[in-house]
């Protein structure tokens, strides 16, 4: 999709409306991006929790989980655009890291000449490939963290897709979840989303 129909399909979603923009002025941002990649919201532009209720599967709008009320403190920990709109390219969904831990991951991701993928990135590029998330090949963002006292918090972003159980609720079955996992746990149904550095 070229970047004129990406940003057309944000303004459709109401990406604007968060931002604090007219559908005018949020096209304008779009000037001068190169196509051959997915445009990501930057995060100072539009947090992700404002966009995770915008994603779908099954026609289930995304959410994001009730323990992470501080998603807002996470921040990205690779050198990307903190505002506006910007493009990346050749995604990778890392399927072949399911069952990597992310401590395991980020290095291996370094030594493939690759980065991970922010949470923003993550989000923005299923607003565009919402079939890119799928049952057991779902994804995390380790691009993103959150500082800790002691070094960066345990917990690393994903996206995945609820089963309705627990806290979530069963009327949350089979909707994007953003969500986070230990950093030194394996998941065999999450692998590690990367892009290769700007």
């Amino acid at each position: 999709m070229d970047i004129a129909a990406q940003i057309d399909r944000l303004i459709e979603l109401g990406v604007p409306h968060f931002a604090g923009l007219s559908p005018a002025q949020f096209r304008s941002l779009g000037a001068g991006l190169p196509d051959g990649g997915t445009v990501v919201v930057a995060p100072g532009l539009v947090r992700p929790r404002l966009l995770a209720p915008l994603l779908r599967h099954r026609d289930r709008p995304g959410f994001v989980v009730v323990d992470m009320t501080d998603l807002d403190e996470f921040a990205d920990q690779v050198e990307v655009p903190t505002t506006g709109l910007y493009v990346i390219a050749e995604i990778d969904r890392g399927d072949d890291l399911r069952n990597w831990s992310p401590n395991e991951a980020l290095p291996e991701l370094a030594a493939r000449g690759r980065r991970p993928l922010t949470l923003s990135e993550g989000i923005s590029w299923l607003l565009q490939e919402p079939d890119r998330l799928e049952r057991d090949a779902c994804f995390m963002c380790i691009g993103t963290r959150k500082a800790g006292a002691k070094g960066l918090d345990a917990r690393t972003p994903a996206i995945w897709i609820s089963n309705g159980t627990g806290r979530d609720g069963a009327e949350r079955r089979h909707a994007p979840k953003v969500g986070w996992c230990w950093a030194g746990n394996r998941h065999t149904w999450l692998g590690f989303a990367s892009t290769p550095p700007a």
